[in-house]
């Protein structure tokens, strides 16, 4: 599957060969790259991610639907917003697919006007996605760097505690609080002690979200 690194890529999976035929021309004439897949199966064996993009996936198709499709990606952590496309106006399975994470849910025949802006709002979102994954790694990486006693002054000035307080709870002297406070804003790169609570809780965040 060769792509432009230079543009957005959308995917369009549908067994209907005038709509994929339509949907590329259209797609195209705005600068955007496509790949035409007519089978989920076909797609599957070939899809790998990509830094910026979409996926515009029919719901109903033989051998593997839409869903079945959808859910074979999340397994292999797929991060491509899904805008379905059926000819059906299936509720339950609209349902379904948003509860899974789809973008978007459009009901055939479409205006093309409105999936082109589907399209570009699910490309940024995708894009945005990818910065907040990155910038949250780094804070990661920069609270792992951060030593036992730190991680400890930390939690305490999360909690709020002034900095006597800390040195009676940890029974350590307010200059050597100071300095480990210290540290733990330089590793942390905050520039402020909001900052720095800030960096904390979206540690915690991703934390819980990955033991749920």
């Amino acid at each position: 599957m060769k792509t432009n690194p230079s543009k957005p890529v959308v995917f369009v999976i549908d067994d209907d060969h005038d709509l994929c035929r339509s949907l590329k021309w259209l797609l195209e004439s705005v600068n955007l790259s496509v790949q035409i897949f007519t089978s989920s199966i076909n797609f599957l064996e070939t899809f790998k991610p990509i830094p910026s993009g979409c996926i515009l996936l029919d719901i109903r198709m033989p051998l593997m639907s839409g869903l079945q499709l959808q859910e074979q990606l999340n397994r292999r952590q797929n991060t491509l917003p899904i805008i379905f496309m059926t000819g059906h106006g299936d509720i339950p399975m609209a349902v379904r697919a948003m509860k899974a994470g789809a973008f978007d849910f459009l009901t055939k025949p479409f205006n093309d006007q409105v999936i082109l802006e589907q399209i570009q709002k699910a490309i940024v979102q995708h894009q945005k996605n990818i910065i907040d994954d990155s910038q949250l790694h780094l804070i990661q990486e920069r609270y792992n760097s951060l030593s036992h006693r730190e991680h400890e002054v930390l939690e305490l000035i999360v909690a709020g505690k002034l900095n006597k307080i800390i040195a009676s709870e940890l029974n350590i002297s307010m200059k050597t609080v100071e300095l480990h406070r210290g540290n733990v804003m330089r590793k942390m790169q905050a520039a402020t002690a909001p900052e720095l609570v800030k960096f904390y809780l979206s540690v915690k965040k991703e934390a819980e979200r990955n033991s749920s």
